[in-house]
């Protein structure tokens, strides 16, 4: 990959990036930080990564990034406090858009990943599968069961409204 080719990579994808992470882990520092990290691990791997698969090279660079940070975190958050209160909160929801946002943050990473990177982002199950490292089938098998857990999820809030 020469140099042009980078900088084309950071206009194209870092945006796209940056949300994806964004959505996954809600916090704006660490979403910039994974992607900075994914570019600088690119840019020290620059002669072995082909420019027509950088797009997904940099997806799973990030991804494997934020999960990491996940484990670091809930590690950290494990030997600090063994046991957190239950918060307790009312579920007096107006909008559709909290529901769903709600229910999405109860999905085991995995699926939450691949249904943001299908649904939000319009990946095709070939690319997720290359940026998730899953093959396309259990990307179709992880997206139909959070898509079956939203549905039942939101079937449930309708009956408590």
């Amino acid at each position: 990959m020469t140099v042009n080719e980078y900088n084309k990579s950071v206009e194209l994808f870092s945006d796209r990036i940056y949300r994806f992470i964004l959505k996954s882990i809600k916090d704006v520092h660490k979403a910039e930080d994974i992607v900075q990290d994914s570019y600088e691990k690119l840019w020290k791997n620059v002669d072995n990564v082909n420019f027509a698969k950088v797009k997904s090279y940099l997806f799973r660079t990030a991804y494997n990034t934020m999960i990491d940070i996940i484990r670091k975190d809930k590690r950290s958050t494990y030997s600090e406090d063994n046991k957190l209160p239950e918060q307790s909160h009312e579920n007096n929801y107006t909008d559709i858009g909290e529901i769903l946002k709600e229910a999405v943050d109860r999905l085991p990473e995995v699926q939450k990943t691949v249904l943001l990177l299908r649904d939000y982002e319009g990946y095709s199950y070939e690319e997720i599968g290359e940026i998730a490292n899953l093959s396309e089938s259990q990307v179709k098998v992880y997206i139909y069961r959070a898509r079956v857990f939203l549905k039942k999820y939101l079937g449930r809030m309708e009956a408590v409204a």
